[in-house]
């Protein structure tokens, strides 16, 4: 990238957000620091209104704004493919959005360019999986980002997997993340009195209150780690199963946390993280004669457990004599 193009990108970025460190424009252009100073008095010389502060950042100053920047032929493509996963991956409020947003985009593209978009809109498909996003309300993504933005409260009527019945909740989300063909949002729940995790398909009803946020809570990223680490009450798996069955458990392993897997000889080696090591367990015994587990204990004990529970209950079935 030339420094005119450097230059005017980071007129964009400073544009983009409220404060931008000089350490993160480093990174993102893989320049010095000094660089970075030198281009942001470029920019204050050219009479851009910027405001430093050390050990915070740099801003624009309040009501400045350039005329719309116009897109390469690259960016134009990339909303094109950005367009048509949200019109899969996400609900109604959220593909509406992007939707109005879009044709603001395309508005200011040149000629040229709103003809290759319009041309390459018939070529890109995002196809329906065997099991489809799951949707709860048309607006459930909508109203938690608008929770999380103002910090407002959320109430919802939610059915956990295990309930028979909905229960009312006020809750104060954290983030939203999207994971196994699912949309999930990290929430402080002020019925359970702690951090809940709720899948936006068994969201039932949503609306945002009045209610500021009670609490300061960490970074999504925070949470996620800690998920990852054991943290939490999810449940880090490996299991080794051999390729003749790897094949019919395809779309099946996604229901129950399904992360990644890798070669091992005629094996394939699954790595899952599951919630409910219950219904894991009961699943594993239906290709338990072509799979081992490596990890946890735990499980082997709850399969030992289930095979013992089975077997006796056969020694005790009555069969009639012939």
């Amino acid at each position: 990238m030339n420094r005119f193009d450097r230059i005017t990108a980071i007129l964009i970025q400073l544009q983009s957000r409220k404060i931008v460190r000089a350490q993160d424009l480093a990174e993102r252009f893989e320049i010095s620091l000094r660089t970075v100073y030198r281009d942001i008095n470029s920019l204050a010389e050219a009479g851009v209104p910027i405001i430093g502060e050390a050990g915070v950042g740099y801003s624009i100053m309040d009501g400045y704004r350039l005329p719309p920047v116009m897109f390469t032929k690259d960016e134009a493509r990339s909303f094109i493919t950005a367009e048509k996963l949200m019109e899969k991956f996400s609900d109604f409020s959220m593909q509406s959005h992007y939707q109005s947003a879009m044709y603001k985009i395309k508005a200011v593209l040149k000629s040229s360019e709103k003809t290759m978009v319009e041309n390459l809109e018939n070529h890109i498909e995002v196809r329906r999986m065997a099991r489809p996003y799951s949707k709860g309300p048309d607006n459930a993504l909508d109203i938690l980002l608008r929770g999380i933005s103002e910090r407002k409260a959320v109430s919802i009527k939610y059915k956990g997997v295990n309930s028979a019945d909905a229960s009312d909740r006020l809750i104060e989300p954290v983030g939203i993340y999207y994971e196994n063909n699912n949309w999930y949002s990290i929430a402080y729940c002020h019925l359970r009195a702690g951090y809940r995790n709720f899948r936006s398909d068994r969201i039932q009803q949503i609306d945002i209150t009045e209610h500021s946020f009670n609490l300061h809570h960490a970074p999504l990223k925070d949470f996620l780690e800690k998920q990852v680490h054991g943290d939490s009450n999810l449940t880090l798996i490996e299991i080794r199963v051999h390729k003749k069955v790897a094949v019919y458990i395809q779309e099946q392993r996604y229901f129950y946390g399904f992360l990644s897997e890798k070669d091992d000889d005629e094996y394939i080696i699954m790595t899952f993280l599951s919630a409910y090591l219950e219904s894991f367990a009961r699943w594993y015994l239906m290709i338990a004669p072509d799979a081992s587990i490596i990890k946890p204990q735990i499980l082997r004990d709850k399969i030992v457990e289930l095979v013992a529970d089975i077997g006796t209950k056969i020694q005790d079935m009555h069969v009639p004599n012939p």
